[in-house]
């Protein structure tokens, strides 16, 4: 009896060394983790303190870039959809393969090939503009013509999205077919498009991040400047990926809120 007491003792002895070296691992390993962690923040801290010009001017060309090039998509876009329901065949064809091309072909082989091509046809230099002006005014209409085709079949969809009979039930009553657009189409299927336009207003914002590869100077092209000037990868990186973030969330609020009156109304 007293020796299986002994053995039992040496059992729950043993067991609770083994606990007690655990223990003494897993506090280990907290300290080291938490002191990465906390030394990767602060080096965080620090490239942004030291490098901040850099993202302010970064962040300056990736919102007035989204900002023109979505206008410009979204002219283009209605004026393709006006083309693909035309009767005319030629406009209707063109608008097709167009819309086909862009969203069939990567929005990097676009960009190069309007950047290139523009740069082989024209001499930019003649007229003043300097590189990088060149390659700013190249990247707007590379993301503006890529918007344009998914915003024509936004557009499309959402105006298709209405009942056929509503149309006719205009025409029956003696209203012309651009008024009982104007009227009662495009009213209710604005409601439809908005969502779907949002989304793609969000899509613009974080495509101009492949804008950096000609030279334009936006929120990625600045992170790689910092990445070689600092010599650290991951938090400039970080640093960018939350300035994205802060755009597209304050943007996809706002249209919430748009979104959340117009329905309202």
């Amino acid at each position: 009896m007293e020796n299986i007491y002994k053995l039992e003792n040496k059992k729950f002895s043993k067991n609770k060394i083994i606990n007690y070296i655990v223990i003494f691992i897993f506090i280990i390993l907290i300290f080291i983790f938490g002191n990465l962690i906390i030394n990767f923040f602060s080096s965080t801290f620090e490239i942004l303190k030291k490098y901040s010009s850099y993202y302010i001017k970064g962040l300056e060309i990736t919102i007035s870039l989204s900002l023109i090039s979505v206008m410009l998509g979204t002219i283009f876009g209605l004026l393709l959809y006006l083309m693909k329901s035309s009767e005319i065949k030629s406009l209707n064809i063109f608008a097709n393969c167009y819309i086909e091309i862009i969203r069939g072909t990567p929005m990097l082989t676009q960009v190069f090939f309007i950047f290139l091509g523009v740069a082989s046809i024209m001499d930019f230099k003649k007229f003043g503009i300097s590189i990088s002006s060149f390659a700013y005014i190249t990247g707007v209409i590379a993301v503006g013509l890529n918007s344009a085709a998914y915003v024509a079949e936004i557009i499309r969809s959402g105006i298709n999205a209405i009942d056929k009979g509503q149309l006719e039930a205009c025409l029956s009553l003696g209203m012309s077919k651009s008024l009982s657009m104007e009227e009662v189409i495009l009213p209710q299927a604005t409601k439809n498009i908005l969502p779907s336009l949002a989304n793609e207003f969000i899509a613009v914002i974080k495509e101009t991040s492949i804008i950096s590869t000609i030279g334009v100077t936006d929120i990625m092209y600045n992170v790689n400047l910092v990445r070689g000037s600092s010599y650290k990868s991951l938090e400039p990186l970080i640093i960018g990926s939350l300035l994205y973030f802060a755009i597209t969330f304050t943007l996809t609020r706002l249209l919430k809120f748009v979104e959340g009156k117009y329905d309202k109304n």
